[in-house]
């Protein structure tokens, strides 16, 4: 059985856990707007989506990109204020991400973020060169679950999809990794390692990077 060749992480709520900040910023600004979701309702209906996706399915599909972008810049603008003080990464990242390039795995980002906020996230944790390839929402046309994401990370990467490993958070991104063709190890900020175990595609689970080792998350392989 072949090993993985590479890794490939989403970024919100598996490099950072920011995604409380997000929803937080979402919900106050449709509130403002008359609209009030609870957060699970959030997590259901726009999990992994891209902000064109997560506006028009809350909005309507009448949204012009012109209202997309006004709303998306201020929910995003809010969203920054609020975390940037508190951003730490994932507890371990920094050793795991050292340790992956030691033993030759290629690294990527694959997120639903736009530059701007990959920017602030991988600039703000001193990250910006540490991955091969970066992949955010202004690449793809699909938002998770949609795999098009995984598939153009593992593309610039030059690896086989099947040879990639996904760090993830989310149902949509597991689901999105599945339909790649993909393994996950799940990164608990959102799902539980019981939530997180019946996906098939799910290798493991963790609360953080402590607990995982890139030598052993090799010999793991699945699919």
């Amino acid at each position: 059985m072949n090993q993985y060749e590479a890794f490939i992480f989403d970024m919100d709520g598996t490099l950072i856990n920011n995604m409380p900040y997000h929803i937080q910023s979402w919900l106050a600004l449709f509130a403002d707007l008359g609209i009030h979701l609870t957060e699970q309702e959030f997590h259901q209906r726009l999990s992994g989506k891209t902000n064109a996706e997560t506006v028009r399915e809350v909005l309507g599909s009448q949204m012009t990109d012109s209202d997309i972008t006004q709303i998306a810049t201020r929910k995003e603008e809010q969203y920054r204020a609020i975390y940037g003080p508190q951003m730490q990464p994932v507890a371990g990242l920094a050793d795991f991400l050292h340790q992956s390039q030691a033993a030759g795995v290629k690294t990527a980002v694959a997120t639903s973020a736009g530059p701007d906020n990959i920017e602030f996230v991988l600039g703000g944790l001193g990250l910006a060169g540490a991955f091969t390839a970066v992949v955010g929402a202004h690449d793809v046309q699909n938002g998770k679950p949609h795999p098009e994401i995984f598939l153009t990370a593992a593309a610039r990467l030059g690896v086989a999809p099947s040879a990639c490993l996904v760090f993830e958070d989310s149902r949509a991104g597991i689901e999105a990794a599945r339909r790649a063709g993909m393994d996950v190890v799940v990164i608990t900020t959102a799902l539980s390692a019981s939530e997180a175990q019946p996906f098939a595609n799910v290798i493991t689970a963790a609360e953080d990077y402590r607990a995982l080792e890139p030598r052993s998350l090799l010999g793991l392989k699945k699919t």
